[in-house]
């Protein structure tokens, strides 16, 4: 009895939350309704040990719910448009399909294409568009992905296939488990979706089609001139042994270690429990919507949004790469040391959107504690000292197996380059990337590899350059009077690189000024470190 009670108590909220405004330029059936239609059952989840789990509470707080208020993409579509004007419908709508999916699909099926900033800023939101748009990659989406096509080219770049006929009150969600009909019908009530039980829920397939990411190159009139393979994580991941072991969500939708229940309205705990905290490589940018909560429209709760702050890094701090230092030699005047990075992760690290870059800081201290020698240090701006990227917007930092000044930094990243060679951080613009040392994950044959997730620059030919890690050797002039001497190596981590931020500023307008603004007031919180390693040497 207890979940009739509780569902003759919410029944009417979630009718409230869906009944969206109606559409009578659309004759086709309403494919969607937002998070609110599906929060008050999926939320109130709390272990015997009182770990909050609830689905509707970590969904609020992840990048996924954030997908169309976040600034930094908002500042990027409008820079893109406004270097390439012509094209601008175009970029709107590729730009949309994946960070708001709901509404461009939509507009998919009507045949029209997405739009961006029809719908910005997100609160209030405007007509049932609005409210699918502001709801970013909500529980109707990816839970009515149908099978068709995943895994395959044309399901990539948003390709995903949704029933576009099938009317509110008889569409299907797809979940994991079976529904009893009890509970099917207050799920049909509330939601007017019906459970149905699908195992691609599950599998990294259905991830691929918004994480394996084509964008368009086009020219100075908007024409077409390439692609490029903007974020394509999944190939990474089937290039790789974890492809037989691990999938996606293993990682980024952990699984509870003990049966729960996935809804308040109770019915038989569930194994194999996957918490919807989409924990990935952006720590940053939560804290960015948790400070600026008001301008940007954010419903999640303050401690919410810090928690999954401190759980992706903590996860990031665990689960993405170890640092050893080897051989470390003090021969008088000379000290020298190799350091090995080894990536844990199931793909490329960094990998996905390419403003990400990890980098080794590695440090000499006398025996004062004074250091003697830096590389990789950090400025308070988010710049790295000695990055010839962050002084000079054309040119880059090349990969390296020798360090021997603090003017050269092993930067673990992705560098574009336009059609004529020019270094650019334009996605419209870049039509290949002319460096590409970002670690290999087990597994990865560099030589094998598909053109599309290719080793590209010196780390090509370098031998240490290899999966699972890289191992690169430091070699400085010391005062052997000064020791011992403390040795540090540390793998430092930043979701936005600097370059990638400041690059916005080529065009003028309030989303690129308010971004950039955001960065500037919190670049010092824009960095992790991810992994380190001394020794004392005497």
């Amino acid at each position: 009895m207890t979940w009739l009670i509780t569902f003759l108590s919410i029944l009417t909220i979630p009718v409230v939350a869906a009944a969206q405004p109606a559409d009578k330029q659309n004759p086709r059936p309403q494919m969607f309704v937002t998070s609110g239609s599906c929060l008050a059952c999926h939320n109130n989840l709390v272990t015997d040990s009182g770990q909050d789990v609830s689905i509707g509470s970590n969904w609020q707080s992840s990048m996924m719910a954030h997908s169309s208020r976040d600034p930094y993409w908002q500042a990027s579509v409008r820079r893109e448009t406004m270097a390439h004007p012509s094209a601008e419908k175009s970029i709107q709508d590729e730009c949309s399909a994946c960070h708001m999916p709901m509404t461009r699909y939509r507009s998919k099926v009507q045949g029209q294409k997405g739009s961006v900033f029809a719908h910005l800023p997100i609160l209030p939101a405007r007509g049932q568009a609005g409210l699918l748009a502001a709801d970013g990659v909500s529980c109707s989406m990816c839970h009515q992905i149908q099978e068709d096509k995943l895994g395959t080219e044309d399901s990539f770049t948003a390709g995903f296939v949704v029933d576009s006929t099938t009317p509110l009150g008889k569409r299907s969600v797809f979940g994991p488990y079976d529904v009893d009909q009890g509970r099917t019908r207050i799920m049909q009530s509330a939601s007017r979706m019906v459970p149905s039980t699908a195992a691609h829920v599950q599998d990294s397939t259905l991830c691929a089609s918004c994480h394996t990411l084509y964008t368009h190159t086009r020219g100075p009139d908007g024409e077409v001139l390439g692609q490029l393979p903007e974020q394509v994580p999944y190939l990474e991941w089937k290039h790789s042994e974890y492809q037989d072991s691990k999938s996606c969500q293993s990682c980024h939708m952990p699984q509870l270690q003990q049966s729960m229940h996935i809804s308040s309205v109770m019915g038989q705990p569930r194994e194999d429990f996957s918490r919807h905290v989409f924990r990935g490589g952006n720590f940053f940018m939560p804290k960015i919507f948790n400070r600026f909560r008001q301008e940007l429209g954010v419903s999640a709760l303050s401690q919410d949004l810090a928690l999954a702050s401190q759980q992706t890094e903590n996860h990031l701090k665990t689960s993405a790469a170890s640092i050893e230092l080897a051989r470390v030699q003090n021969t008088g005047k000379m000290m020298a040391a190799e350091v090995t990075v080894i990536n844990l992760a199931g793909h490329k690290l960094p990998t996905a959107y390419p403003s990400r870059r990890a980098w080794i800081r590695f440090t000499v201290s006398d025996a004062a504690g004074q250091v003697v020698f830096e590389s990789g240090g950090l400025n308070p701006d988010g710049s790295i000292q000695g990055n010839v990227n962050d002084e000079h917007k054309d040119r880059f930092e090349r990969h390296h197996t020798l360090i021997t000044s603090p003017e050269q930094v092993q930067i673990y990243e992705a560098i574009m380059a336009d059609p004529e060679g020019n270094v650019t951080t334009g996605l419209i613009q870049a039509i290949r990337f002319i460096k590409d040392n970002r670690i290999l994950p087990k597994g990865f044959d560099k030589a094998s590899a598909h053109p599309d997730i290719q080793v590209q620059g010196r780390a090509e030919s370098d031998p240490d350059f290899t999966e699972p890690g890289d191992t690169i050797r430091y070699e400085i002039t010391v005062d052997p009077d000064r020791g011992p001497f403390n040795v540090q190596a540390e793998l430092l981590y930043q979701p936005i690189a600097f370059r990638w931020a400041k690059n916005l500023m080529e065009q003028q307008a309030a989303e690129i000024t308010r971004f950039v603004g955001y960065y500037d007031s919190m670049a010092a919180q824009s960095w992790t470190v991810l992994a380190k390693d001394s020794r004392v040497v005497r």
